[in-house]
């Protein structure tokens, strides 16, 4: 059987798939990553052991299907995320700083105070927040040894030198897009970009089609060396690739610690309304452009309050939140501030409207509200700034499979949401643009036509104002030094 690999490396698990002709996954391996939290705010991960879980979860996938033919390499990575190594001798000089990771605040507080905000975002589509990489550049070369030779990359660049024995240097054009030091117009590194973040743009990857030749693995994992490494692409536009979102308008919901998401647009808008503008992909150096909101904290809040009412696990939360109506007490998830749309670093975690009559099954019910009321806002967000209606709003991640919260989703933004049973969004996404660049399905609509189970779950009539404003007023209340965006 001819297959692609393909690799979904995430913030806590690595996972391994082959993806057949016909699109179907036919074995799967999974490894954890291990992330630390050496101070308040800092989130860092050991890049070696980062690339380890991958060979792990590559060689447990491999277990499963003994002599397939494996004809090409794919790889979605998360986002955000960048670490350093030497240009010689390929050796880590640095953590991941992780896309959670806040360490630079001050340096985004200083940047902004500096005028920068505006011609960061106008360039790259980002606003100057801790979560995007141009500052984590600048902190991983201040503690490196002058004058040695570093290179620097997201997570696709350093999978993609230990794959090929640190004989390529080169990352996709959606990470490229993401790393706050790529000019989205020319599709090209800005000095101008470098000089404002204190980056030598030299040590920075060739940049490549999300379908292209990444060169061969050399000493990779079971992988027969000379295998080629055929796509790279960050997990949230390998996802909405996987999920055939080609029509401008198409968009879809990543649900997991956080959330992504994103809408396809015909042309490149310059954001606004704390949305983000960034690359989905880009194949035959034409890129795809999207509008993205990121949400910091999304599932993550169901394990936490799932322990503090003593639930044996996440599912009776939610359970427990589905015996009650909508409407009651107000959450705000800002456990490490609030990203899109409000982008407010100061913001807090809250309970409000809290009162003597107030039940256990109404505070589930706020927290997992909180997961909708979030995407709410992004969408409206998005609804403002394109003048143009959604089309097919796929969901994926974990909390996607769940019924009541999909319901709550629907309900809110008023469009029907498609689940999709496969749990390999992004893995399939990353496959399906290897196969295009080895041949293995010819084009778009080859794709678009590959089997899909699906379901809708489209929205139901109810009245979502006092809901609205309960959220709102919490929003505000969440804040310390400003009012964050009221989306209506």
């Amino acid at each position: 059987m001819r297959a692609i690999l393909a690799i979904d490396q995430g913030t806590t698990n690595s996972k391994a798939v082959l993806v057949s002709e016909g699109g179907d996954v036919v074995a799967r391996g999974s490894a954890a990553v291990g992330i630390s939290y050496p101070k308040p705010g800092w989130v860092e991960q050991d890049p070696n052991r980062l690339f380890a879980s991958v060979c792990e979860a590559v060689n447990a996938c491999l277990e499963t299907m003994p002599g397939i033919s494996i004809e090409a390499v794919a790889i979605s990575n998360q986002r955000e995320s960048v670490t350093a190594w030497d240009a010689d001798i390929g050796e880590a000089l640095g953590p991941v700083l992780s896309w959670q990771c806040r360490r630079t605040a001050t340096d985004c507080e200083r940047l902004i105070t500096e005028g920068h905000f505006d011609r960061v975002q106008a360039l790259t589509g980002l606003p100057l927040d801790p979560m995007f990489p141009g500052p984590k550049f600048r902190w991983l070369l201040d503690r490196l040894e002058s004058g040695r030779g570093v290179r620097l990359g997201t997570i696709d660049s350093w999978l993609i030198h230990c794959m090929t024995g640190g004989r390529r240097h080169v990352c996709d054009a959606s990470n490229a897009a993401r790393s706050q030091l790529f000019d989205l117009k020319t599709q090209t590194w800005s000095d101008e970009l470098g000089a404002i973040f204190g980056v030598d743009t030299s040590f920075l990857p060739e940049v490549l089609d999300s379908s292209a030749d990444f060169g061969t693995t050399l000493g990779f994992a079971g992988v027969p060396d000379g295998t080629p490494i055929r796509s790279a692409i960050g997990d949230s536009h390998a996802a909405l690739f996987g999920h055939g979102a080609f029509t401008p308008g198409d968009g879809k919901i990543t649900f997991g610690t956080g959330s992504s998401v994103m809408t396809t647009l015909p042309a490149f808008i310059a954001p606004r309304n704390g949305i983000t503008t960034t690359i989905a992909w880009r194949l035959g150096g034409r890129p795809t452009y999207a509008f993205e909101g990121n949400i910091l904290v999304s599932a993550a809040s169901l394990p936490w309050m799932a322990n503090i009412l003593g639930l044996a696990d996440v599912g009776a939360l939610v359970e427990l939140a589905a015996t009650a109506e909508a409407g009651g007490p107000g959450f705000v998830p800002a456990f490490v501030g609030l990203g899109a749309p409000y982008w407010n670093s100061d913001a807090r975690a809250l309970f409000s409207h809290i009162n003597f009559s107030t039940t256990r099954a109404q505070m589930a019910r706020s927290v997992t509200d909180s997961i909708a009321l979030q995407v709410h806002d992004v969408i409206a967000a998005m609804r403002a700034q394109s003048g143009g209606e959604l089309g097919a709003l796929y969901v994926d991640g974990g909390p996607s499979q769940n019924r009541f919260l999909m319901q709550c989703v629907s309900n809110l933004v008023e469009h029907a949401v498609i689940q999709c049973e496969a749990p390999e969004a992004s893995a399939l996404g990353a496959a399906y643009l290897a196969g295009l660049s080895i041949g293995m399905w010819r084009d778009l609509g080859v794709i678009s036509d590959l089997p899909r189970s699906t379901h809708i779950i489209s929205p139901e009539a109810t009245d979502r104002s006092a809901l609205l404003n309960t959220w709102n007023d919490a929003l505000s209340r969440s804040t310390l030094r400003s009012t964050p965006v009221k989306c209506e």
